[in-house]
């Protein structure tokens, strides 16, 4: 169990401790994944993160046991492209104030957008918003300007440059965009990719990674939809008095009586938390709308402002654009586990260790204590997920590092020693 292993490192006998790569070789190691890889956080990719990335700080507990160097292709400030979150203050359409997410107002470096390739060749080959298909489809760099500032040329593959250091090991961790940027439009726009399409590039990958007799470790998916981005707002935030009952009653009392006629739930209020009034196509013949259900989602992306004072949820149904219905929750679900089966065949056809992401997740969602430390997945105040409730804060990237050695030790006969998650920076409050 994770957990327990994590214990156990957090005091080490050290005498006893003698590090050891076993059967597998570190002289040389390569990261492939996406946002996760490259230390995105907070909405952005910035040098501090990036500095803490979960391949950086393995590349740590590799140089243990005579691990090289490990060159990322970093920002040259912590401001990124422009799109980072910080805490700061924030006051509601109510006056409300309270510490809240805000945008870092910083213009970029132009620095931040020129080609750094002449640096390279890199180790940490994490590249923001790819799918798996991304990594072997030339010309990218040129769609993705996160690849595009470190990429050899125009029409080189994220995977072609990643093999020019011929890696000794590898790890990879690629897959969640194949669900996620479909999950984060409320699924209302891009797509899950196609079971043999992600399968067909997977084993594209790991055949380019491993030609050369390369070791290494996969990374199998979490499900999303448990992130803070997906669980933070519940479905019934909106407070109602009597009076406003009394109101909304009459304003839908002609749905409800449609819906009476259909064999379909009505549309209540009682004083309280109600569940939102959501948009929904499937429900053309009553305007196309309905209320919310019980386990449905709505995403971090929703205004809350406009759920206070705009009467979204009551008076005006929320876009379909800010809710993951019952139907696309098991979908994406459905999809994790498909792509998680292939993940673990892979892993056992090419004799490659794996990581149990979709484990650490579960523990966290639980809550994990280290060092008197309380982790768990709630946004901001839990420590493992950065201020976009997506992407983790160093010490979150810190226990992934941890999952991803453990891994490896199990499978190569290796003693490389765990990491202290609280010596990694989380969030900054102000």
């Amino acid at each position: 169990m994770f957990v327990a292993t994590l214990f156990m490192a957090c005091e080490p006998d050290i005498e006893d401790f003698t590090p050891s790569g076993g059967d597998a070789d570190f002289t040389r190691y390569v990261a492939i994944g996406n946002s996760l890889t490259s230390g995105y956080a907070d909405g952005d990719l910035y040098k501090t993160v990036q500095l803490n990335s979960y391949p950086a700080i393995i590349a740590e507990m590799f140089a243990t046991v005579d691990g090289g160097d490990f060159i990322q292709p970093l920002m040259k400030d912590d401001i990124g492209f422009g799109k980072r979150l910080i805490l700061g203050s924030s006051t509601s359409c109510t006056g409300e104030t309270s510490v809240a997410p805000i945008p870092f107002n910083t213009t970029p470096s132009p620095a931040n957008f020129v080609s750094i390739a002449d640096d390279g060749p890199f180790n940490n080959m994490g590249v923001p918003g790819a799918k798996t298909f991304h990594l072997i489809t030339p010309g990218y760099g040129v769609l993705n300007p996160y690849f595009g500032r470190f990429a050899t040329s125009e029409g080189t593959t994220v995977m072609a440059d990643a093999m020019a250091i011929d890696p000794t090991f590898f790890s990879c961790w690629i897959g969640s965009n194949d669900l996620l940027t479909y999950a984060l439009s409320g699924a209302e726009s891009d797509s899950i990719t196609p079971q043999p399409i992600f399968e067909q590039a997977y084993g594209a990958i790991l055949q380019t990674l491993t030609a050369n007799g390369a070791k290494g470790v996969l990374a199998n998916l979490p499900e999303i939809t448990a992130i803070p981005y997906f669980t933070t707002v519940p479905y019934n935030p909106v407070p109602l008095e009597q009076a406003q009952v009394i109101q909304l009653k009459a304003a839908y009392a002609e749905y409800n009586a449609g819906a009476t006629a259909y064999g379909l739930d009505s549309i209540t209020f009682a004083e309280g938390l109600n569940a939102m009034v959501i948009e929904d196509e499937a429900f053309a013949a009553l305007g196309g709308i309905r209320q919310i259900k019980e386990g449905e989602l709505v995403l971090l992306s929703i205004p809350q402002d406009s759920i206070k004072c705009a009467g979204w949820g009551t008076i005006k149904p929320v876009p379909a654009q800010y809710i993951l219905d019952l139907a696309e929750i098991q979908e994406i679900s459905d999809a994790t586990i498909a792509f998680n089966q292939t993940i673990a065949a892979y892993a056992e056809q090419f004799g490659l260790a794996l990581a149990d992401m979709n484990g650490l997740l579960e523990d966290i969602k639980t809550g994990i204590k280290y060092d008197g430390v309380n982790y768990t997945a709630t946004y901001v105040t839990g420590g493992t997920f950065s201020l976009d409730g997506v992407h983790l804060t160093p010490q979150g990237y810190a226990y992934a590092a941890n999952t991803f050695v453990e891994a490896i030790n199990a499978k190569y006969n290796a003693a490389i020693p765990l990491v202290s998650v609280t010596e990694y920076p989380g969030v900054l409050f102000p």
